[in-house]
């Protein structure tokens, strides 16, 4: 595959609403599976979303019907939603073409869009959209075009290979530098925004080298190497924004409450700083809030 160029569903709506609400679906790449990252996992993103004046959220999981195909994403031009936080938690199989199409013909016609994948090749589906799926690196697909950063971070999970920075343990946070001009996504009550939820192995984005709207707006530095590495890359085209994150650990229940509990398979050692100091979230939650209002251009 190459990066391409150009639980059912539960709802949490807020009843304090504009008149025209700002509608978001937060959708994984999956179909529901108890032991793995379903959308259910994301419960404290969509709660802090849905908590906001005039938000209305919709959670789901990938839902094929008999064709293959997930209607919701393939039809979304054509609905009401007006951005997709789509968390790649596949591992290749999580948009199929006709998705990729639903999602690319959304984004055409003004959609805002979120994407967050994870370490190696986790998430590699969304090399299948265009300008925010190039953003993304992974270790087989669209790898990062800097051949010194193609090699291993994390040293304490020997199964995962590149691209895998190590940020710090789930349950912690990670010091961000903030690129400048400091991008409007990164502002906080007079200042800008320093901490984000870590975790051992996030993956790789960059801005596409051929987009003159997409640079990087914030970088994270591992723990291990002390290497730089690319966190939040934001896309500005003149018909849409589009968000791509090196991991969606940045927004799961787990990292922002360690004691929600994560699938079996996770079994690095989980740090406490948030559930020390639960203040330390507050630029992640700033920073949620700030996504939801630029994406739909508020």
């Amino acid at each position: 595959m190459a990066c391409a160029v150009a639980w059912p569903g539960t709802r949490v709506a807020n009843i304090r609403r504009m008149t025209r609400p700002n509608r978001i679906l937060i959708q994984t790449t999956i179909p529901f599976t108890a032991d793995d990252w379903h959308v259910g996992r994301f419960t404290r993103l969509a709660e802090q979303l849905g908590s906001r004046p005039g938000v209305e959220i919709t959670t789901r999981n990938l839902e094929r019907d008999a064709a293959g195909v997930d209607r919701t994403l393939a039809g979304l031009a054509g609905s009401n939603v007006d951005q997709l936080w789509l968390f790649a938690v596949d591992v290749g199989n999580g948009l199929a073409p006709a998705e990729c199409a639903g999602i690319t013909a959304f984004a055409g016609r003004g959609g805002g869009v979120l994407t967050a994948r994870d370490h190696q090749d986790l998430g590699c589906s969304l090399a299948g959209l265009p300008g925010v799926g190039c953003a993304h690196h992974f270790h087989t697909i669209n790898p990062d075009p800097r051949v010194e950063n193609q090699c291993v971070d994390d040293l304490e999970t020997s199964a995962i290979v590149w691209p895998n920075y190590h940020s710090g343990r789930n349950g912690d946070v990670q010091r961000i530098e903030v690129a400048e001009p400091v991008h409007p996504l990164l502002l906080r009550d007079g200042g800008v925004i320093a901490w984000l939820p870590a975790h051992p192995h996030e993956g790789s984005v960059g801005a596409p080298a051929d987009d003159p709207h997409a640079r990087v707006i914030a970088r994270g530095r591992s723990v291990i190497s002390g290497r730089p590495f690319n966190l939040i890359v934001a896309g500005e085209a003149p018909d849409h924004r589009w968000i791509a994150e090196s991991s969606f650990h940045h927004f799961a229940d787990y990292n922002w409450d360690p004691g929600s509990g994560a699938p079996s398979f996770v079994a690095e050692p989980v740090g406490d700083a948030v559930v020390r100091d639960p203040s330390l979230l507050a630029d992640v939650r700033a920073y949620v809030g700030n996504a939801a209002d630029w994406l739909s251009r508020r």
